[in-house]
């Protein structure tokens, strides 16, 4: 395709006329759009795309005129413009819609997004039932379009280090993965996150359900802790916990909504027969200790930190996009598996059983 050429059309059946399956060629930025800004990921999202030479973010649409007031005085949003949710989706010229918003309103738009014939990237977690994302995703994959959820642990440099070990069968048996998200939310976030039965959990802990689904699939069991257990005068559940059974292994994930200096405790641990991963903190600076029965790989015998630069890790899953979009292939992480992930979060934050 010449590099000039601005789009890729496919005929398909049904009530949508025609849908984009593939990008620019060459090296012309990929064009975005912003549907909503409020998302806890926004900032993080907005500065890995805007360092990434694969992307123009063209407009931005923020239907909130406070939260868009706000937006539109910060350096992230700095020369962009602030346009209509009408002008955005009948923009033809873009390529990928990005959705940073709130659960109560990510399946609409998202809709919206998928409708107007653009690929999309959603923020997690999608929505407080399976059939309204399941229904989604068929859409997408009967388009033909990309669909990504902002699940980005899923491309963190030392967890990925760890589930690569343990596929290529350098740490033996693999029978525990143990996780930790703990947050200390304020009083806006525990009022958003208390409307949902799983809570703490369902906000955050997709992250590391995301990586159980990787590495082992569908769970054979699920059993979990949704408590209220602080002080604070509310129903969120603030002190969950959920244990994923498979056949040979677990995982044990869990987060608490009232901690000082939370960020410092998050933590990801890998366990197996031969060898294992422990990941503290996951953001920032991070040392991944590992331990050996044996050297394997680049890995030594015995235990070893190994030192991490701090980035931002949304920039791979961005990098991921950009590759589909250019190449027509499919992204890392299938139409099936955003799904089965969706599932499993629902069953482990006891919102479905």
């Amino acid at each position: 395709m010449n590099s000039v050429d601005r789009r890729k059309f496919l005929r398909v059946t049904g009530s949508a006329a025609a849908s984009v399956v593939a990008a620019r060629a060459g090296k012309t930025p990929i064009r975005v759009g912003v549907f909503g800004t409020q998302h806890g990921h926004t900032n993080s999202k907005m500065r890995a795309m805007r360092a990434n030479s694969d992307y123009e973010i063209v407009a931005v649409h923020e239907p909130n005129e406070s939260a868009r007031k706000n937006r539109q005085s910060q350096e992230l949003f700095a020369g962009l413009q602030f346009i209509s949710e009408d002008a955005l989706l009948a923009d033809d010229s873009l390529d990928l819609i990005m959705v940073e918003c709130s659960v109560w309103e990510a399946i609409g738009w998202g809709n919206k997004v998928i409708d107007a014939g653009r690929h999309l990237h959603l923020e997690k977690p999608p929505s407080p039932d399976l059939d309204p994302f399941r229904k989604l995703v068929e859409k997408a994959k009967r388009k033909g379009l990309l669909l990504q959820q902002g699940y980005n642990y899923r491309f963190h440099p030392c967890i990925r280090a760890a589930i690569e070990a343990a596929q290529k069968g350098w740490l033996g048996d693999v029978y525990l993965m143990r996780a930790t998200m703990n947050s200390n939310r304020g009083k806006r976030s525990r009022a958003s996150e208390a409307k949902y039965p799983g809570g703490a959990f369902f906000e955050l802990c997709g992250h590391m359900v995301d990586r159980a689904v990787e590495l082992w699939g569908r769970p054979d069991k699920t059993t979990s802790f949704m408590r209220h257990d602080t002080s604070e005068p509310d129903d969120l559940k603030d002190n969950t916990l959920a244990v994923l059974e498979y056949e040979k292994s677990m995982a044990v994930i869990s987060t608490a909504a009232k901690m000082a200096n939370a960020g410092a405790h998050r933590s990801f641990e890998l366990v197996g027969t031969e060898g294992s991963f422990f990941i503290q903190p996951i953001s920032g600076d991070r040392t991944m200790r590992v331990n050996m029965s044996e050297a394997r790989g680049t890995y030594k015998k015995g235990w070893q930190d190994i030192k991490f630069e701090p980035h931002i890790y949304d920039k791979y899953e961005f990098a991921d996009m950009a590759r589909a979009i250019r190449t027509g292939e499919p992204l890392s992480y299938s139409y099936d598996h955003e799904l089965l992930v969706h599932e499993t979060l629902l069953r482990a934050s006891g919102h479905m059983t």
